[in-house]
């Protein structure tokens, strides 16, 4: 059996709440999820400023990806048909979109459907 994946996300944000819950519903990539404020980020490797950017995912190989990768590496280990869809969103100029568009939804998460004013990303970020 592999390993579980690892999500990391912001526990602060009720949209990125909701996203993870969307995910382990739907997508079921068996991975566990954790706030990025509760987990031991000097154990696995990270850095709080690399949290407060962008979503983290370690893959069942171990891999570190972030952001619209991490999005793409979730879908990957996630049940048919996500799996299926990582192929399309991992080609080139699909991936570019995909990383443009998770760029978008960070910064304006506080103004999407769950999102509260502790969504808003610091302005040096967004």
């Amino acid at each position: 059996m592999k390993a579980m994946g690892l999500l990391v996300y912001d526990g602060d944000c009720a949209f990125c709440t909701s996203a993870v819950a969307f995910a382990r519903r739907w997508i079921d990539p068996r991975a566990e999820a954790v706030a990025w404020q509760l987990a031991d980020l000097a154990s696995l490797g990270l850095t709080e400023e690399q949290c407060r950017d962008a979503v983290q995912y370690r893959d069942r190989q171990g891999r570190w990806t972030s952001a619209g990768a991490a999005v793409i590496a979730l879908l990957r280990d996630g049940r048919l048909p996500w799996s299926w869809l990582s192929r399309a969103a991992a080609l080139p100029g699909v991936s570019w979109v995909v990383e443009r568009s998770y760029a978008c939804i960070a910064r304006n998460r506080h103004r999407l459907p769950g999102g509260t004013p502790a969504c808003q990303l610091p302005q040096d970020a967004a």
